[in-house]
């Protein structure tokens, strides 16, 4: 069987896949290969289909999407509605509720054209980072598609939100027509090696002086096979959050490893058995948390501000990995946070 070239294969050596780190992530036992194949292996080159979901507002599906340092998480193609009824931004839905999830297939890509026909699936996961393929997705349901050139909307029920209460969204459109190039078990080398894969990760988090914390769970992985050390960085996305105060309970026994290790962090001090909280949220950052693979320890996010807001502000978490063969770190995932005034 040979890889038809109408779309390209990874570039180890020159792209995210090079470093060691991201290879062995995007290759891991129980990882499998797939791409279009020429007509004597199946799909026909003058065939092939090809759908996609944005992971960022510029991605115009090509893979990798061309922001491999930059937010992949958060796709705006991807939302989460309180009715059928498509909204204009997306929530984060009650627990218990019925909430819609709403997904954009945009045809045609650039490696394929026609009618794109196959189904939209969707997963979640509890918030966090380096989310690990397919152990830690539970999935939602799925629709039938057929995406014809141009914008398709369609959406997917969620009845009876469970009680974690935040969550990572993942969109996988399958198609026959439009496989996956490949596939391994890191979320975050999936999504932005294959156009067919979105991951939504965004939180709205009520703040004010007459509000009390808004705590969020955010959730570590480390999808290697051997123990690895990540950190958790900050990174404010426009102004800083004015009065704001940020707090990360460890837990004890990650607490205990962090500590272990030196402690290491940038604009942090420590506060408490477990915790640490955040003093300057343009730099923070709590470095070389030893994460087992198989294990997800789930941190607390404590939010709030004391000072009255003015209009919404950002914040996003991020978990990245060890430094790779390039001397680079990359980001394996993260999470959005808004910051919206306290309604009245």
């Amino acid at each position: 069987m040979r890889i038809a070239r109408n779309r390209p294969r990874p570039r180890a050596a020159r792209l995210l896949l090079g470093a060691a780190l991201t290879a062995v992530m995007a290759f891991s036992v129980g990882g499998t290969a797939a791409s279009a194949v020429e007509k004597d292996g199946g799909i026909a080159a003058n065939a092939r289909t090809d759908a996609y979901i944005r992971d960022i507002a510029t991605d115009t599906g090509l893979e990798p999407h061309g922001a491999i340092y930059s937010s992949f998480f958060n796709s705006p193609d991807v939302k989460i509605c309180p009715t059928a009824v498509e909204c204009a931004t997306s929530i984060s839905p009650t627990v218990g509720s019925t909430v819609h999830i709403f997904g954009k297939l945009r045809v045609p890509g650039p490696y394929g054209s026609g009618i794109s026909a196959g189904t939209l699936k969707a997963y979640y996961t509890t918030s966090g980072g380096a989310a690990v393929w397919p152990t830690h997705w539970t999935p939602i349901g799925s629709k039938p598609v057929v995406a014809a050139p141009g914008v398709t909307t369609a959406s997917i029920e969620w009845p009876v939100v469970p009680t974690i209460g935040h969550f990572c969204l993942l969109l996988r459109w399958e198609s026959p027509t439009d496989p996956m190039l490949f596939e391994g078990s890191a979320t975050s080398i999936n999504t932005q090696y294959n156009n067919n894969i979105a991951w939504k990760n965004a939180n709205t988090v009520p703040a004010g002086p007459n509000v009390g914390p808004a705590v969020r769970p955010y959730a570590l992985a480390n999808p290697l096979a051997a123990p690895a050390r990540y950190d958790l960085a900050f990174r404010p996305l426009g102004e800083p959050l004015p009065g704001a105060n940020i707090v990360v309970d460890l837990g004890p026994e990650l607490f205990e490893r962090w500590r272990a290790a030196g402690g290491q962090g940038e604009g942090i001090r420590v506060v408490g058995r477990s915790a640490v909280q955040i003093v300057d949220p343009a730099k923070a950052q709590i470095k070389a948390l030893l994460i087992n693979p198989d294990e997800r320890p789930v941190l607390s996010i404590s939010f709030s501000t004391s000072q009255e807001l003015q209009r919404p502000y950002q914040l996003q978490v991020v978990q990245v990995g060890p430094v790779n063969d390039d001397g680079r770190k990359y980001d394996v995932g993260g999470v959005d946070y808004t910051f919206e005034p306290a309604k009245r």
